[in-house]
This record gives C-alpha cells, structure tokens and sequence, in this order.
C-alpha cells in the first residue's frame, strides 16, 4: 500500500493499518491531503496497492467531515470508495497521463486553501461571535487579520487593533455615545467599558478587578505592540520585525475582547 515506506511491511495487513491510524496523528493537513492525491493517482495508473482502499475511505472521512469538505474535488466527494472512483476516472479518461494530470489540477485549489489556512477552534468561536455583528467592516477586517498571520505578521497586528477600534465605534455609535473625530484605542475602550459596566473601577471585588484590569492591560498592550512593530508607523535603526506567533497573539487577543465585548453589549440591551 502507499504507506509502506512509512510502515514496515511485517506482521500482517490489519497490524500495519492499525500503525497507519497512529501515523495520522503526526501528520499535518498537507501531508494527509498528498496521500489522499498519491492513493487516486495509484488506482487510476493501475498501481495501487493492498489497503490503499481503507487509507482512501479514511482520508476522505476525515476531510469530508472537516471544514475542507467544500475544497474537496467533485470526485472525492462522490466516490466513497475505490470501485466507484475507479468507474469514474475509468470512462473520463483513456489514458494514464490524462487521469494523472486531471488529478493534480482537481487537487490544485484544495492545497492552496489547505496552505493557506491556519484556522483554529478559537478562530470559529470568535468567527461566529463576530458574524453577529452587522457590520461587513468589521467581519472584512477579522478576516483579513486571519489572512494575515502567517504572511504578514506585521499587517496583522495592525489589523488586530483596528479591529478592537471598530467594535467599540460600533457599540458606542449604538448607544448614539460621542467619541470625538481623533480617538485612540485607549480612549475608546475606557468609554466602552465604561458604558457595560466592566471599568475595574465600576467593581469592588478583588478578582473582578482584577480580570477587568488585566484586559484594559490587554487592549493598551495591542496598541503599544501595533505602534512599536505594526506597519502603522516606520521605525528606526533598530527594529524588531514581529514573527507570526506574535501576529497569532496580537490577531487572537483582539478577537477575543472584541466578543467579550460585544457580547457584554448584547447582553446590557437585552436587558433594556
């Protein structure tokens, strides 16, 4: 089978399977999205293996049932099995160089989303807070922090405080809350915070004040960071070029206070 230069080839099919199912943990998405693309290339050359079809029908279940499944090619996601891609590719292509290139070009756009794509489960939990929100802005500019990261750690950051700017503009224009023409990220967040009701200062509890206090650190910390190494601004001889950890940081600290945030606000006018 395809992975027997992974496993060796001893003890008998269901051990060496059992093995494959251990080697799916260390792989990342791109590898197991190569395998997937090697396996189909195998059956329709005529040179697949004993077990590639289980290796096929496993791969395809764990990208069928993630958030890949809509990159996924056609003929991936009709063919549960090797007999029905085998009677697919069969009588769409006679020969084997145009079964093979078909394949490749098929598999082209789910590697560039696969490779592209750094979303994580906090991502969507912050995603679908923010899909509330009716602003295209602010959905356009979470987006674009997520596209970011890895690319442009810089632009991220920058992105990342400007998101925080735009949901306390959105939740004070709301309230019809006057912030003036020139605000900063401080100011805004003092006003918004203020009005729910999270101020450290509008708590008398240790621990409360505390938590409170910690994400005003939190909101002075992204714009001191988008100031010293965002591309908002040029710097000097000496520069610090942040990496995309540090993008990853300032992009999931912003979305995190912006939900906070707004889920706060939701919650102070459901009240109302």
């Amino acid at each position: 089978m395809i992975l027997k230069k992974y496993i060796p080839p001893r003890g008998g099919f269901s051990i060496q399977f059992n093995k494959l199912l251990i080697l799916f943990k260390y792989m990342n998405q791109i590898e197991k999205l190569e395998l997937l693309q090697q396996i189909l290339i195998a059956r329709a050359t005529h040179k697949h293996q004993e077990g590639d079809n289980q290796e096929y029908q496993l791969l395809r279940k764990e990208f069928y049932n993630s958030d890949f499944k809509e990159y996924l090619p056609a003929m991936v996601k009709t063919s549960r099995n090797f007999d029905q891609f085998w009677q697919f590719i069969k009588v769409k292509f006679q020969h084997y160089d145009e079964r093979r290139n078909f394949i490749y070009t098929e598999f082209q756009s789910t590697f560039e989303r696969c490779e592209t794509s750094n979303i994580v489960p906090l991502d969507k939990v912050i995603e679908q807070a923010i899909l509330k929100i009716d602003s295209n802005y602010i959905h356009e500019t979470w987006n674009k922090a997520l596209e970011r990261r890895q690319v442009d750690p810089q632009g991220a950051i920058t992105i990342a405080r400007t998101l925080l700017e735009s949901t306390c503009k959105y939740i004070l224009d709301n309230e019809k809350i006057d912030y003036g023409t020139t605000p900063d990220l401080n100011h805004l967040y003092r006003m918004t915070a203020k009005l729910l009701n999270i101020a450290p200062s509008d708590h008398t509890m240790p621990i409360f004040k505390q938590i409170l206090g910690a994400c005003t650190s939190v909101v002075e910390g992204l714009g001191a960071l988008r100031n010293k190494i965002g591309d908002a601004h040029g710097q000097g001889k000496v520069n610090f070029k942040p990496a995309p950890r540090h993008a990853e940081l300032a992009v999931n600290l912003a979305g995190t206070m912006a939900v906070f945030l707004f889920s706060t606000w939701e919650i102070k006018i459901s009240e109302l």
